[in-house]
């Protein structure tokens, strides 16, 4: 698995604390996020690591910002991406198994750094059910061809 990694200005600590957890668990990855806390337009990040993944470039993204939200509304704007904004361990479980998720966006406001690394751990550990599931995800598949 190839996962990217970016955050604006907003999501520097969480984002260091998921690189430790990703070479914790050995798994490949570039960050693509800003170096420093001097603001910036988190679409500028989150939609230029999104068409990275569209690309076939990543498997996954992570992108972090203070609420999340800002980076998960942009990121679903670029054809192919299936950006979950999660907060919580349950939901980050369900966003693989029934959403087939290739992107979660994280709040460094909302969460703190354990929590993040737990969501993160599950979210890369979960796999997509398909079956019933696989139709609706075909479904939005479909629709972004329109």
């Amino acid at each position: 698995m190839k996962v990217i990694i970016t955050a604006d200005h907003a999501g520097m600590t969480i984002r260091n604390e998921v690189k430790d957890l990703l070479d914790e668990m050995e798994i490949s990855y570039e960050d693509a996020g800003v170096d420093g806390t001097s603001s910036v337009d988190y679409p500028d990040y989150s939609l230029a690591a999104a068409k990275r993944i569209a690309a076939g470039e990543f498997d996954r993204g992570i992108f972090i910002c203070g609420t999340g939200i800002g980076m998960s509304i942009a990121a679903n704007k670029v054809k192919g991406i299936r950006c979950a904004l999660v907060h919580d361990v349950y939901s980050a479980k369900m966003t693989r198994l029934h959403n087939d998720s290739n992107v979660i966006a994280l709040g460094e406001r909302v969460i703190g750094a354990g929590l993040a690394r737990e969501i993160v751990k599950t979210w890369l550990e979960t796999s997509f059910e398909g079956g019933r599931h696989n139709r609706r995800v075909e479904k939005i598949t479909a629709y972004e061809e329109e």
